[in-house]
């Protein structure tokens, strides 16, 4: 009884009076002809005496089978066969026991008006249900211009302080939330399916969403349990994407706590953000110790190099957080280096000493100049040419920026005193078969022996997965693809990657440096590895697509260098935990300088050279995992 509305009630009281007034009607049409027919001797109608009881009886007995067949407790904007049957049903089973009870006590009815009755009767319960099902909700309850419909994932408190929101912001007709017409709710407790919660019916499960979405023309869903664990919130995003409705999310419980930078105030629903394709990775996201961050940056001069690149920019942002005595931001591409410092300009106006150089990490007597007038506290190094096939094509070129240029910043830091130097390797250096790799694979050995020969310069490498949304990363490529009708191009279907964050990558990087002691390679635990097809798909679907139906998804091979699959961890590395459960440490490996400075030196003259075919067999011989695959 709980369950019971108001709605609900007045349709009970509606069937009531169907079912009373199409008893009354059928013996009235019985009696019409009999008047029109002369046909009074045969008996076919009922007499006066007898009808209000069987009345009586119909009501009763078809009341209690519509209400013990649960024709009150089913939502009826879901109204499907099905329920149309179970509702017919009721009705029959309902006015048949009435008739047997009508005959044990002596008020039996007629066998025309039985017949007559039970179909009119039945038809008109399902009309009714019909008509209110298409009259009522979907022109009342659909018929909202101007507003967006919305389906809210979770019946919890979450999605009540939501739909408080939601309400109050009514008052305030410039309050985007004013426009938000929460339509139904959904739910895995199945205690809480026809149950309603301000108002708004709990309709189903997450198992239901893309049926559920189109079934009530919904517009946009609001993922709402934000203590969701990250396997069920992987499927229940799945569900969403595949609904092809607008998806906003709200945070982990952890970051609606305990993150002051979540949010912007003005209740629970300010937090609710646009889905974003990391939301369908299924892992949580990953917390870092900011004190340990703020202890490490507050009052530094911090130089990143590459600093207006993807990982470079994010660097830049999150360092601005703490607090740093100046930013040096260098980079040889002039565009990016630009919009990032005008970006912290509009933030931070005279807040933050800001320096943006346009230099390039090759150009030795450049940088000199650079430590020598700024005289870094911290090295963050993300200066790099990262595009596999690109680097494939140009291995000297990649030599000549990502190891030499490497080489320029480890002895400049250590000449002029800096206290650490944190340099932005990837997964594609643990057994390397491409050159970009090779060479992110030299530069974690240049960077482990400065640390080996024993430099008060802390010397520390990052190393991580792809990262969502970088530049030259597939996302971006996936999204121009799709918004320009064209078909999605993954190189292998069984191809799969560990994914992060670009924040969550720059995270790691601070907190690496942080922590580090000298000679590490910090790896970050990023969960399972995602298969590119299923990440293509899903973002499709979020585009409101269907895969191989309205975008298609061509599989063109795998490139030169690539590998199906990425490692993150050499086999002579082992693994060593840090106090944060995500961040481990591979062993230091050790580096024998007689062995690898010649032949950097001849690798020097090589690549000055430009013969790329003598520059990847010499590659091949400092870095001895570099198995180089030319064509797979």
């Amino acid at each position: 009884m709980r369950k019971l509305t108001g709605r609900k009630i007045l349709l009970m009281v509606i069937d009531v009076l169907i079912v009373a007034l199409t008893s009354l009607l059928s013996n009235a049409l019985l009696t019409l002809y009999e008047v029109l027919f002369h046909v009074k001797e045969h008996g076919i109608s009922v007499n006066s005496a007898r009808i209000w009881w069987i009345i009586l009886f119909n009501t009763v007995f078809c009341f209690f089978m519509l209400f013990l067949f649960g024709a009150y407790f089913t939502v009826w904007k879901r109204l499907r066969k099905r329920e149309f049957f179970f509702c017919g049903l009721a009705t029959f089973l309902g006015l048949a026991i009435a008739t047997a009870f009508a005959f044990f006590s002596g008020h039996q009815p007629t066998i025309p008006y039985i017949a007559l009755n039970t179909v009119l009767t039945v038809v008109n319960i399902l009309i009714f249900r019909f008509v209110f099902k298409k009259t009522v909700i979907e022109f009342v309850d659909y018929g909202s211009p101007g507003y967006v419909r919305t389906l809210i994932v979770g019946a919890g408190n979450a999605a009540r302080m939501i739909l408080t929101d939601i309400k109050n912001s009514k008052s305030d007709p410039n309050n985007p939330s004013s426009k938000l017409l929460p339509v139904c709710l959904v739910d895995d407790d199945i205690s809480k399916f026809g149950t309603r919660m301000m108002g708004v019916d709990v309709v189903g499960t997450t198992r239901d969403i893309p049926k559920i979405c189109k079934d009530y023309r919904i517009q946009q869903i609001i993922f709402a349990i934000p203590s969701c664990d990250e396997k069920d919130r992987k499927r229940i995003m799945e569900y969403c994407s595949q609904s092809g409705c607008k998806i906003k999310t709200l945070p982990y419980i952890t970051q609606i706590l305990f993150d002051p930078d979540s949010g912007n105030g003005g209740g629970l629903l300010s937090q609710v953000k646009d889905i974003k394709i990391e939301d369908l990775l299924g892992r949580d996201p990953i917390t870092f110790n900011k004190t340990k961050i703020r202890k490490f940056i507050e009052g530094k001069v911090c130089m990143v190099t590459g600093g207006g690149g993807s990982i470079g920019s994010e660097l830049v942002r999150q360092i601005a957080k703490y607090s740093p005595k100046k930013i040096i931001i260098v980079d040889i591409y002039e565009n990016n280096a630009y919009d990032i410092q005008q970006e912290l300009y509009l933030e931070y106006e005279n807040a933050l000493d800001l320096v943006t150089l346009i230099a390039s990490v090759r150009d030795y007597p450049k940088m000199e100049t650079i430590f020598q007038e700024y005289k870094p506290n911290v090295v963050f190094h993300a200066a790099a040419h990262k595009h596999v096939p690109l680097m494939e094509t140009s291995p000297a070129e990649a030599v000549k920026n990502n190891i030499f240029g490497t080489w320029n910043m480890v002895n400049l830091a250590e000449m002029y005193g800096c206290e650490k130097f944190v340099m932005i390797s990837t997964d594609k250096a643990v057994n390397p078969t491409n050159v970009m790799g090779a060479t992110k694979r030299c530069c974690e050995m240049i960077v482990q022996y400065m640390s080996q020969k024993g430099s008060k310069t802390e010397f520390v490498t990052t190393r991580f997965g792809n990262v969502l949304g970088s530049n030259g990363s597939v996302i971006p490529l996936f999204r121009r693809q799709i918004e320009s009708g064209k078909p999605v191009t993954v190189t292998h279907p069984d191809i799969i990657r560990y994914f992060m964050t670009i924040p969550e990558a720059v995270a790691l990087v601070l907190e690496a440096g942080a922590i580090a002691k000298g000679g590490e390679i910090f790896v970050l635990d990023m969960g399972d590895p995602v298969k590119i097809t299923t990440l293509a798909e899903n973002l499709i679907r979020m585009y409101g697509k269907e895969p191989y139906r309205d975008v298609e998804i061509k599989f063109t091979g795998l490139r030169p260098g690539e590998k199906l699959f990425e490692e993150l961890l050499m086999d002579e590395e082992g693994l060593k935990s840090t106090a944060n459960k995500k961040i481990f440490i591979g062993n230091q490996i050790d580096i024998d300088p007689s062995d690898l400075l010649p032949k950097l030196e001849k690798l020097q003259q090589i690549a000055d050279s430009n013969d790329n075919d003598k520059t990847v067999e010499m590659l091949s011989m400092i870095v001895d995992t570099f198995h180089h695959s030319v064509n797979q």
